[in-house]
């Protein structure tokens, strides 16, 4: 029996990326602003009291109504979630406890919001 592996690449298509420029606390959520595309937004970043919830900052088609939402940092720092993509906002908006808690431990060493997209 033979077996062939296939490497599939995808493209930067399948995936947007944030740079965070800042980020700070506040009681229960994360607000800062980040910069895709030479275009800066605001962050917001909060648990997840109206469920796993993304927003977007611009129109974007996405096939599938479930998302990989994933901050990163340094020496392969990083956290994921799945969110539920619900359309534009004037701002990026993720609601995770997942994330929010990660957050709170490591909030200055996360330099990167990655969103994988269909």
């Amino acid at each position: 029996m033979q077996f062939k592996f296939y490497l599939i690449e995808k493209s930067n298509e399948d995936m947007l990326s944030f740079k965070i420029l800042k980020l700070d606390i506040f009681q229960s959520y994360f607000f800062g602003e980040i910069e895709f595309r030479a275009d800066r937004y605001k962050v917001n970043i909060q648990n997840q009291r109206r469920g796993k919830v993304l927003k977007l900052p611009f129109e974007q088609k996405i096939k599938n109504e479930k998302v990989i939402v994933r901050l990163t940092g340094q020496e392969d720092l990083f956290v994921e979630d799945y969110l539920y993509y619900k359309g534009e906002s004037e701002w990026l908006e993720i609601d995770s406890d997942e994330i929010t808690y990660f957050l709170a431990d490591h909030q200055d060493q996360c330099d990167t919001i990655e969103i994988m997209i269909e």
